[in-house]
């Protein structure tokens, strides 16, 4: 089994690169020059979920971990980089019609008269960024480790992050006064000084997520085709001959699980940047779920699949819930119910079986070059000899 996981050369992705530099294209340059500010900082809203669908791919694709709960560590990623902002846009002189100025709003209101001990540190970009990251991830470990050591799996494993989303939510509504309840942490205006809220700066914005998307992708190729991406296959298909290998099967979930809340968080981080407030609608069971039906509908065995499910399940909620928005709830179930029964490999498993035959040869006639027949060859060298010569 060693051996076998041992075998292969990490990063052969030919394919998967070229796939990357077409989707790159594609939001960095098409995009933008297709849509006005206000639909694309809507992409750039879509592209922010496409964290958590990478990180499914590697938790639930790659390792067969299914997490209904992933909308907790985008929640929270968002959660930490809107505590900064909103410190930043509450200081004394910004806030000196309330009976404690210095302090958010909301704590303003629910008659708090100092900012709480958990909210300081909060006042550093640097804390605030390594916090986007580390607190989700720790969360996650904690969540893992009493989980998989106890081997805790499969459908029970689902429904326990299931009903981890639906606690936090209940928490984040109940402490209003430091959390900003059911409305979250709203009006944020500004980044050290630079207005998030201007067209200009959506536009930088846009840009900046998806580079950081671009390069998650690029990190999560890297895993998939290193050691490590080989063994939770394994994982995913022989667990049992994993475990006798010798491979302590617990480890490598838990790391797969909090590389998957890190990105999700990035995402959720992005998203406050993009939109401009974070609140507890995106932290619950029915964000959870819709986030595992991007990855779904795109393709739970591909990276770029997840990225193009994201953006067309979003299009599609935008577009049906403008116009239908009663239908909207049915549709996406009509859609989930559809990829689990006719495409369960998703959009990437039907260009795999469609369309990628016809692209490899396509590719093979381009780079066959016939030979030219050796008689004209020849004849083209040595001038033919008549019978007088």
């Amino acid at each position: 089994m060693k051996q076998a996981i041992q075998s292969g050369s990490p990063f052969r992705v030919t394919g998967e690169m070229a796939g990357v530099l077409l989707l790159a294209l594609f939001i960095v340059v098409v995009l933008p020059l297709g849509l006005d500010t206000f639909r694309l900082n809507m992409v750039g809203k879509y592209l922010t979920y496409a964290f958590v669908a990478l990180g499914l791919v590697l938790c639930w694709g790659s390792a067969g971990i299914l997490s209904l709960g992933q909308g907790i560590f985008f929640g929270l990623g968002g959660y930490c980089m809107a505590m900064f902002l909103k410190l930043e846009a509450s200081s004394p002189e910004a806030t000196k019609i309330q009976s404690t100025p210095g302090i958010p709003d909301f704590m303003d209101w629910n008659q708090l008269t100092a900012l709480p001990w958990f909210w300081e540190p909060f006042h550093s970009l640097t804390f605030s960024v390594v916090a986007v990251v580390a607190v989700p991830a720790l969360l996650a470990f904690v969540v893992g480790l009493a989980m998989f050591k106890r081997r805790v799996g499969g459908v029970y494993f689902a429904i326990i992050t299931q009903a981890f989303a639906a606690i936090l939510t209940i928490l984040i509504v109940g402490q209003q006064g430091y959390t900003g309840g059911i409305n979250g942490i709203t009006d944020l205006r500004t980044l050290k000084g630079w207005d998030i809220r201007t067209d200009e700066a959506k536009l930088v914005l846009y840009f900046v997520n998806a580079a950081l998307l671009i390069g998650c992708i690029l990190l999560c190729l890297y895993v998939r085709h290193s050691k490590l991406g080989r063994i939770l296959v394994a994982l995913r298909d022989k667990e049992d001959r994993v475990r006798f290998s010798g491979y302590d099967v617990a480890n490598f979930k838990i790391f797969v699980f909090c590389f998957a809340a890190a990105l999700s968080a990035v995402g959720g981080a992005m998203f406050t940047l993009q939109v401009g407030f974070m609140s507890p609608s995106f932290v619950g069971i029915v964000p959870s779920i819709e986030m595992v039906i991007y990855c779904a509908v795109g393709g739970r065995l591909s990276l770029l699949g997840a990225v193009y499910g994201t953006l067309l399940v979003n299009w599609a909620k935008t577009l049906l819930s403008e116009s239908f928005p009663e239908l909207w709830l049915f549709a996406m179930g009509a859609l989930f119910i559809g990829v689990v029964m006719v495409f369960p490999n998703g959009l990437a498993g039907l260009y795999q079986q469609y369309l990628a035959p016809h692209v490899k040869r396509a590719l093979s006639r381009g780079r066959t070059i016939a030979p030219a027949p050796a008689s004209a060859t020849t004849s083209a060298i040595v001038p033919p000899h008549t019978a007088a010569d």
